[in-house]
């Protein structure tokens, strides 16, 4: 918060116009982009967003949000670029993907409100589809790898962190090194069984929490089925359990209200939230899936 301010209201992102500095084949129909933005990069946190869209384009008018991959340091490690990583679904993100490196983008950010930098001894995070581009900045946060946010956020450093990792079939991987590398424990599923588990990502958590016992604490991003799966999972374990909504956004300031969910307040009755602004985390207990 900035006084009574959110950080990731309108009065408080930066907009403006960066180059492409990478833009890389990452897996099957998904793509690492890079880019210098100081002013977001010194201020963003595991879980939050940006907006994009081709600057001085008006097709397609609206931009498309990307959650922050990670930041990228100066040699002195101070945060100066963005990484995000994005899948082609549709016109917006097919045209990124033919991006060069140089291409001109219009970005807004950060915003939205990331993970809780609430301890856990182990960290589980549960991706599916392209789920885990929030994971890998919130992973190097719990392992003492990095700082996030100004002030930079304090986490205790976990114990474990675990990626449960689910797509449909080996090609759709994408960056599972990065996450090895950053010393994450990495469990893939498959839908149809090319690599690790076959089934879904979500029966990979109960045995996990089983190892771990209530010391553990869950976020989750993907598809809202698996989401609703692994909520229930974690209210039958009663373990703290947080996912990160991905709901289309239009404008990514609250202005639009296209981006509702509907949640249960502190009363316990039911009201719409914007994605946007009071998420795109929320306690998984509090949100009603469909």
């Amino acid at each position: 918060m900035i006084g009574d301010r959110r950080v990731c209201y309108a009065d408080c992102v930066w907009q403006g116009v960066v180059a492409i500095e990478e833009n890389v084949r990452v897996a099957l129909d998904t793509y690492r982009m890079a880019f210098r933005a100081p002013a977001i990069a010194a201020r963003a946190v595991p879980g939050q967003f940006l907006m994009i869209r081709l600057a001085g384009s008006v097709d397609p008018l609206l931009a498309r949000p990307l959650a922050l991959y990670d930041t990228l340091p100066d040699p002195d490690g101070r945060p100066q670029g963005l990484a995000v990583v994005y899948r082609v679904v549709g016109k917006m993100t097919r045209l990124l993907a033919q991006a060069p490196v140089g291409q001109r983008l219009e970005i807004w950010g950060p915003l939205g409100n990331g993970f809780p930098a609430t301890p856990a001894a182990h960290l589980i995070m549960v991706a599916g589809g392209i789920g885990q581009t929030p994971f890998l900045a919130l992973a190097r946060e719990f392992l003492g790898q990095r700082t996030y946010g100004q002030p930079p956020r304090l986490v205790p450093r976990a114990a474990r962190v675990t990626l449960c990792y689910g797509v449909k079939s080996r090609e759709y991987l994408a960056c599972e090194q990065d996450f090895r590398q950053a010393g994450v424990e990495v469990l893939v599923s498959t839908e149809d069984g090319s690599v690790g588990h076959h089934g879904m990502v979500t029966e990979l958590i109960e045995p996990l929490v089983k190892q771990t016992g209530t010391t553990c604490r869950i976020v989750c991003c993907g598809p809202e089925p698996m989401m609703a799966a692994a909520a229930d999972i974690a209210r039958k374990l009663s373990v703290p359990c947080q996912v990160s909504l991905e709901t289309p956004m239009a404008c990514g300031i609250g202005i639009c209200f296209s981006c509702v969910a509907k949640l249960r307040d502190k009363s316990g009755t039911w009201d719409y939230r914007r994605v946007c602004v009071e998420g795109p985390v929320f306690d998984a207990q509090d949100v009603q899936f469909d």
